[in-house]
């Protein structure tokens, strides 16, 4: 109870305080020495060297505010206008003739589509233009030590962020990334970084910031340890009758009937998709502005929503991607 008290009382204190960009020192508090002890118990760091490395760490009261409005909370009719721009399907397919060599052989490597590589990065950074400008250290202890509702995810995201600077050689306070910790091009998170990040050219390092061979194979490797299945789709758009589908439209993305099940509860399918009956899929409901738009969604839309769980997320990357293909293929013609 002590605990929550303080964490609550510290989360207060940052939000009166975030009228204004100052940043403030991270104070050594009975969490903070916690977790130190805990690192150098659990992982053997020096604790001398951390309690000396946490010194240097500033609280950042604009990350409390940027996290307690996620883009994901809007209809999809607007979240939609955000990434499924004309300059990020023109970006998109300009990055994919830069970068075609590489996104060729990674495609092939890990049978991950070239536009889905491309439609996540475009996504997360606009190709590489927006990687954000937070010390991850900053934005991790931040959320760790200031945001209670979420902080035992993000303390140990802040733990693999430690242990991928020990082994990738990194010095703690020079990585940057977005104010919830995302790093690099593709923003992998700390744990996703150590999981499935993968050194492309085999130079020793895993380059997730700089070096784009590094970046699609991470990518890719993260949607083939996710379930993502070679050479199937993603999506279809289908239409209802009746009221019947309601019983279809559950808060989890995982395809959780078959395709069968679904037909039966009045969702009407083409059959030009050619998908068997026994097909798992998820029904989706999205806000179009003008009503309800219905999506059969795939096993390997479930893939796109484990980088976020979202199902927002999930259809503007595949739109995007479809998108981008199709400009892609235009401009090479």
């Amino acid at each position: 109870m002590t605990t929550n008290f303080k964490g609550l009382f510290l989360l207060l204190l940052l939000l009166l305080l975030s009228g204004n960009s100052s940043a403030d020192p991270l104070a050594k508090t009975p969490e903070l020495t916690a977790f130190i002890d805990q690192m150098a118990t659990k992982h053997q760091f020096d604790k001398e060297a951390l309690t000396t490395l946490f010194q240097e760490v500033k609280m950042q009261p604009s990350i409390l505010r940027a996290i307690s409005a996620p883009a994901e909370g809007k209809p999809w009719f607007e979240y939609r206008k955000i990434f499924i721009t004309g300059a990020r399907i023109d970006g998109g397919a300009k990055f994919w003739r830069k970068h075609k060599s590489a996104l060729t052989s990674v495609s092939q490597q890990y049978g991950v589509p070239a536009q889905i590589i491309v439609a996540i990065i475009g996504v997360e950074t606009r190709y590489g233009n927006n990687t954000g400008s937070y010390r991850v250290i900053d934005a991790l202890s931040t959320l760790a030590f200031g945001y209670p509702k979420r902080s035992d995810f993000f303390r140990s995201e802040l733990e693999e962020f430690l242990l991928l600077c020990r082994e990738e050689g990194v010095k703690p306070t020079e990585p940057t990334g977005s104010y919830a910790g995302a790093m690099g091009m593709p923003q992998f998170m700390p744990s996703s970084f150590r999981n499935f990040a993968a050194d492309f050219d085999s130079d020793g390092r895993r380059d997730i910031w700089d070096n784009p061979g590094d970046v699609f194979a991470s990518i890719a490797n993260y949607f083939k340890q996710h379930g993502w299945q070679s050479g199937e789709a993603v999506a279809y758009p289908v239409t209802v009758k009746g009221t019947g589908y309601k019983k279809a439209l559950t808060k989890s993305l995982k395809p959780e009937h078959t395709l069968a099940q679904l037909e039966a509860l009045g969702i009407e399918s083409n059959p030009v998709f050619g998908l068997p009956p026994t097909t798992p899929v998820k029904l989706l409901e999205l806000d179009s502005g003008r009503g309800s738009e219905f999506w059969l969604a795939l096993n390997n839309f479930y893939a796109i929503t484990r980088y976020n769980h979202s199902k927002l997320y999930g259809m503007a990357v595949y739109q995007l991607s479809h998108l981008i293909k199709k400009q892609y293929d235009k401009q090479i013609q």
